[in-house]
């Protein structure tokens, strides 16, 4: 056992070797002798530890870290805060939305689902009424605009009226204005009324001081009601034949 720990842990020299062989059993005094065997010593190389070849290689290409451990714990990274809640955050809050303005909300949708609902159910399409309908969504853009300035008016409000928050209120008002002015082109003055109506729920969610939450849901579902009414309204115009309301007195007034 002693000479398997020799091989592979240490190196040992021939003169070693020789001098464990002089200390066995029946050798002679004399090569036993202390002087004998000091001299043999002061020769013989002291024995080196045999390092592994893998971390000899280890141990020349890096160095070890010898500072203290650290056993303190890291705190954990808080989560970052949201400075703007998105909207379905505020959708749980629609519950919370006082009664006459939830009612009157929804009371409010009836002109823009009741033309293209009943032009679907006539098969035939009513310029008159496409024109009553964008003429009221015109007038709910400039409703919306003086939402806003009835906001930021009063004191202690979060939006203050300044450039800013007036002049952009106004800016649904002119698309609505504008709206107007296409009579003749109903598929471009509903174009504008929908550009107005998302600029203005764009106002109230993201880029200015925002409403209570209750307000912002109720606002973003009667806006996607509306459009989606007037988007339907501008498909059927284009799907069904045209046909007008006054048509019969016309032809009265004809043959007269």
């Amino acid at each position: 056992m002693f000479h398997l720990l020799q091989r592979c842990c240490f190196q040992v020299s021939t003169k070693m070797v020789y001098l464990q062989r002089l200390s066995q059993p029946g050798r002679s005094k004399a090569a036993c002798s202390p002087v004998f065997l000091e001299c043999v010593l002061a020769v013989v190389p002291k024995p080196k530890f045999r390092q592994a070849p893998e971390l000899a290689s280890v141990t020349k290409g890096r160095g070890f870290h010898s500072s203290c451990c650290n056993w303190k714990k890291r705190k954990a990274s808080e989560p970052e805060t949201r400075e703007l809640p998105l909207l379905r955050y505020d959708m749980e809050k629609l519950k919370d939305s006082p009664k006459p303005a939830l009612y009157l909300g929804i009371a409010g949708l009836i002109p823009f689902v009741s033309v293209p609902l009943l032009m679907a159910i006539l098969k035939a399409s009513y310029p008159e009424l496409v024109f009553a309908q964008i003429a009221y969504g015109a007038s709910i853009l400039s409703f919306l605009g003086g939402i806003r300035w009835g906001y930021a008016l009063p004191e202690g409000s979060p939006a203050k009226p300044d450039w800013i928050n007036l002049a952009n209120s106004v800016v649904p008002s002119i698309l609505a204005w504008f709206a107007l002015l296409f009579k003749d082109d109903l598929t471009q003055a509903g174009i504008m009324v929908i550009i107005g109506l998302g600029i203005a729920l764009h106002y109230d969610l993201a880029l200015l001081p925002t409403y209570p939450s209750w307000f912002k849901a109720l606002r973003a579902i009667l806006t996607i009601v509306a459009v989606g009414s007037l988007i339907t309204s501008m498909c059927i115009m284009n799907i069904y034949p045209e046909k007008h309301l006054t048509r019969g007195a016309i032809e009265m007034e004809e043959s007269k």
